[in-house]
């Protein structure tokens, strides 16, 4: 039987503690598993409520952005963020995300920066499915369709654009 050498057994101690740094020492940075993501999505599920069927867990708050996982088992309501970038990662399911023309009816709701409305008239439809990313730019309409009986879960970053 071979026995490790000192200096590779030193080396492996050290990466292996250098690998368990607290991220204290790393402050602003954030690690967030496949599994761990894939994780959220039973207890999402759980939490769906209202009328649009959603469910969303924030996992970070930066200042200039932030980042949630979301679950959706019915349309969402279309809208536009007068001053964020939105980016979608699908974790599972599909959806059709209808984005650009205008706003049907369009009101603004509890937050004076992001209109709300009945629908979008002339926009594109993307279908979206497991691994697609997607960004969407600060006041362009947009609505993701989640149609009756499928899931749609998907991380999302939202960061200020202007």
């Amino acid at each position: 039987m071979k026995l490790i050498s000192p200096l590779i057994l030193l080396l492996i101690v050290a990466t292996l503690a250098v690998a368990k740094m607290p991220t204290t020492q790393l402050p602003g940075f954030a690690h967030w598993t496949a599994k761990e993501l894939r994780g959220y999505e039973p207890r999402l599920r759980q939490e769906v409520g209202g009328p649009n069927k959603t469910s969303s867990v924030k996992l970070a708050e930066y200042g200039s952005s932030n980042v949630a996982i979301s679950h959706r088992e019915a349309p969402g309501i279309p809208e536009v963020h007068d001053h964020m970038d939105d980016y979608f990662i699908v974790e599972s399911g599909s959806a059709e995300l209808i984005i650009g023309g205008e706003v049907v009816n369009p009101r603004k709701e509890s937050d004076p920066r992001e209109t709300r409305g009945d629908g979008i008239k002339g926009g594109e439809k993307r279908i979206l499915v497991k691994g697609d990313v997607v960004h969407i730019p600060h006041r362009m309409p947009h609505q993701l369709i989640v149609q009756n009986g499928k899931k749609f879960t998907y991380f999302v970053i939202k960061v200020k654009a202007e």
